[in-house]
């Protein structure tokens, strides 16, 4: 017995050394105090409630909202209830977003890439819209550019014609546009899936081309076919309507953009390329000067250089931070409201304000935002990975 007693004693003073326990009861005891305080908060939420006579719930979605939405993916109607005027709010903040990611990423990658260009005005250009964007308010410039430029520009009357093709005045902008919706939605599929498929094709292409030396023509001649077919599904498959003119002032015909959306997706897309392009340059100055110079010793050009060479491998480093700056426009998208464009934002505030939900409307928005942030992290993890050195 009493060797069997000396040998607890023996353990527990083992364990008490060991690094391992006190990192594993350290995190026990901090996840027992937020599980401590999150029930205290809560608690006091639901008291709260109850004694001013309300129970936490979301029955409320289901009451007629009672008010319009100027713009809408979705047919919506102001007997519709709560829960369909947020998905309104929802599809409108998606098309921010969505836009939003892919001219960012255009914009940003040529600022960056212009930073590197031997020409000097495009060079100087591309620090100037850097250093100037960069330190304005985002709120700021997205009142610039609603007031200062898209409303600076004629009534309907005057409006601004663009070869037939595109109407500008102070209402928005005019632009060609599928016949509808469903040839839209088929569109843009066929344009995702081409964009898929050519970078599968490309980077068998390139494989095929390290690992022979020779060869890919099977894969370049399979690129032009799909290049091919998504210019003749877009060309022909999608009976574009061009927006005309009527007499006396205003358009039919075509995509309206309004005022507000053009506005907020301008602001956001200057305001996070100038973050993008800084982020482009950091990754581009990474790459080692030797595989610049090995570049130029096989006789490739300035842009054959950065095509092939240098920006595969500056990927490594850019599309890191560039998760954060996707993320940040999605969160920055909440500030359309101001300027009245029905993002969910938007249209959660005048939820809250007419049910006196204001606990379960916020919770529904930061579940949004949330939801919205991961699935972004989740593709840009999987494409960084796929960017990444394998290790053989």
């Amino acid at each position: 017995m009493a060797h069997d007693s000396g040998s607890r004693s023996f353990d527990l003073k083992a364990m008490l050394r060991d690094e391992r326990f006190w990192k594993i009861a350290f995190q026990v005891i901090t996840l027992l105090v937020v599980l401590l305080l999150l029930s205290f908060f809560l608690g006091n939420l639901n008291r709260n409630l109850i004694q001013q006579g309300r129970a936490f719930g979301f029955s409320f979605l289901r009451n007629p909202a009672g008010f319009s939405i100027g713009e809408s993916l979705i047919q919506y109607r102001p007997n519709d209830p709560y829960w369909r005027a947020l998905m309104v709010g929802l599809g409108n903040t998606l098309t921010l977003v969505v836009g939003g990611i892919v001219l960012t990423t255009l914009l940003g990658v040529v600022a960056g890439v212009a930073s590197f260009s031997k020409n000097w005005l495009l060079q100087k250009l591309s620090r100037v819209y850097v250093g100037l964007v960069q330190n304005i308010p985002l709120l700021l410039q997205l009142f610039f550019w609603y007031f200062a430029i898209f409303g600076a520009l004629p009534n309907p009357a005057n409006q601004i014609g663009i070869l037939g093709l595109a109407f500008l005045n102070n209402r928005g902008v005019y632009i060609p546009w599928a016949s509808s919706a469903l040839l839209a939605i088929l569109g843009i599929a066929a344009t995702v899936g081409a964009a898929i498929a050519a970078l599968f094709l490309w980077r068998w292409r390139t494989k095929i081309r390290i690992e022979t030396g020779v060869g890919g023509q099977a894969q370049s001649i399979a690129l032009a076919v799909v290049a091919l077919a998504w210019l003749a599904i877009i060309t022909l498959g999608m009976n574009w309507t061009v927006p005309e003119g009527v007499e006396g002032g205003g358009v039919t015909g075509g995509l309206r953009l309004s005022r507000e959306y053009v506005a907020s997706l301008t602001a956001l897309v200057f305001y996070t390329s100038a973050f993008v392009a800084e982020i482009v340059r950091a990754g581009i100055q990474s790459v080692s000067k030797g595989q610049w110079e090995a570049a130029r010793t096989l006789g490739l050009n300035a842009g054959m250089v950065m095509r092939l060479v240098v920006f595969p491998q500056a990927l490594r480093v850019i599309i890191p931070p560039m998760n954060s700056q996707y993320m940040n426009l999605t969160k920055n998208s909440s500030l359309a409201f101001a300027i009245a464009f029905p993002e969910i934002y938007s249209i959660a505030t005048t939820t809250y304000n007419q049910t006196g939900r204001p606990v379960e409307v916020f919770v529904v928005m930061m579940a949004t935002y949330l939801t919205l942030c991961l699935l972004i992290t989740v593709v840009m993890n999987q494409f960084n990975r796929s960017v990444q050195f394998k290790e053989r």
